[in-house]
C-alpha cells in the first residue's frame, strides 16, 4: 500500500500540486510522526494516506474559477433579467448596452484589509475578466460624511456592492463586514444590493451567513459539504479506504499532535477538519498537521500557512 500510495502523491505533486512537494519535503514531513499514538510505521502510513486526499488548487485553478463567478454569479443573473425585462429578448445589442451600464453600477471589493487573501484575489479577477479598474474600490470609499459630519454613501449611482473572497470557514469575517459595512450600506441605500462572492465555503457557514447577515445574496463556487470533514460521520475520506487505514487511527494521531501544535483548534478551526489548500495559503481550518510551522513546538509542514500576523 505503501507503494500505491507513493505513486499517487507522485502524480499529484507533478500534475497539480504544482511540484511543492517533493519527496525529501515529504520525508521531513513523515519524521513528525514518531508514534506517540500507534506505531511509527502505522502513523506514517495514516499521515501518508491523508496527504493522497489534499485537495490543492493551483494558480490556474484559482483562475478558472474567478472567470466562473463573475460569469455564473454576476453576469448570467442579470443577463436573464435584462432578458425578461425585454420580453425575452435575444438581442445581443440590447443584453450587452444594458449589461455595461448594470456594470458601471457595480463596485468590487475584497474582504479583509489590503494584505488580505480576498484583496489579492481583485487583481486575478480583473484580469480574468477583462475589467476596468474603476469598478474596484476599498471600503472606505464606500462612504463619505457631510459638512455635520453624518455618513452618506459617497456615489449614490452606485447599485452593487460585490464581496469577494477565496474562503469561508466559519463565516466569522463576513459577519463583521456585515455589522460593519453592509448594514450602514443597507440601512443608507435600501435599494442597493450588497453581494459575498466566495471561491470555497463549508455550507454551514454559507447558511449561517444567508441567516445572520444583511448581505442580499451570498454565494460560493465550490461548496464544501460535511463530507469533506475528515473525520465526520459522512466524511468521504474514508468511506471506501483499504483495511489497512482505520479513520479512528488517524483521527487519534491528528488530534494527539493537533493538541500540541494549537491546542485550541486541534483539527483546524472551528473543529472543520480540512485537507484543503491553493496556491496563495493554506487556510487554518484544514488541519494543523498539514500547515504548522510557527515556532515551537518544531513542525516541519508539507503545505505551509502563512498566517495573519497582528502586532502583541
Amino acid at each position: 500500500m505503501i507503494e500505491e500510495l507513493k505513486r499517487k502523491i507522485k502524480i499529484l505533486n507533478e500534475q497539480v500540486w504544482e511540484h511543492r512537494a517533493s519527496w525529501p519535503v515529504i520525508d521531513e514531513w513523515l519524521r513528525n510522526f514518531q508514534g506517540a499514538t500507534a506505531p511509527r510505521e502505522s502513523e506514517q502510513l495514516h499521515a501518508m494516506y491523508m496527504l493522497a486526499q489534499f485537495m490543492y488548487f493551483g494558480s490556474k485553478e484559482i483562475r478558472a474559477l474567478l472567470r466562473a463567478m463573475f460569469r455564473d454569479e454576476y453576469r448570467y443573473p442579470i443577463v436573464e433579467k435584462i432578458r425578461k425585462e425585454n420580453g425575452d429578448t435575444l438581442d445581443e445589442n440590447i443584453i450587452n448596452r444594458q449589461f455595461l451600464a448594470e456594470l458601471r453600477a457595480t463596485r468590487f471589493l475584497g474582504m479583509g484589509n489590503p494584505s488580505e487573501s480576498g484583496t489579492h484575489l481583485l487583481y486575478y479577477f480583473r484580469q480574468e475578466n477583462g475589467l476596468p479598474k474603476d469598478l474596484f474600490i476599498n471600503a472606505h470609499q464606500i462612504f463619505d460624511y457631510d459638512a455635520g459630519g453624518v455618513r452618506q454613501i459617497r456615489d449614490p449611482t452606485i447599485k452593487r456592492y460585490v464581496f469577494l473572497d477565496d474562503f469561508c470557514g466559519s463565516g466569522r469575517q463576513a459577519k463583521d463586514y456585515s455589522l460593519d459595512i453592509v448594514a450602514p450600506i443597507r440601512g443608507l441605500q435600501p435599494l442597493a444590493s450588497v453581494s459575498y462572492y466566495v471561491l470555497f465555503a463549508t455550507t454551514t457557514s454559507i447558511d449561517d451567513i444567508e441567516a445572520n447577515t444583511a448581505f442580499t445574496e451570498v454565494n460560493s463556487i465550490f461548496d464544501l459539504d460535511p463530507s469533506f470533514k475528515c473525520f465526520g460521520d459522512k466524511s468521504r475520506y474514508f468511506a471506501s479506504a483499504s483495511p489497512d487505514i482505520a479513520k479512528t487511527t488517524a483521527h487519534s494521531m491528528s488530534v494527539h499532535y493537533g493538541q500540541q501544535l494549537w491546542p485550541a483548534h486541534p483539527l483546524g478551526y472551528g473543529d472543520c477538519q480540512l485537507l484543503i489548500g491553493f496556491h496563495h495559503n493554506t487556510p487554518d481550518n484544514t488541519l494543523p498537521i498539514i500547515w504548522f510551522d510557527e515556532g515551537a513546538p518544531p513542525w516541519l509542514p508539507i503545505f505551509k500557512r502563512y498566517p495573519k500576523l497582528t502586532w502583541a
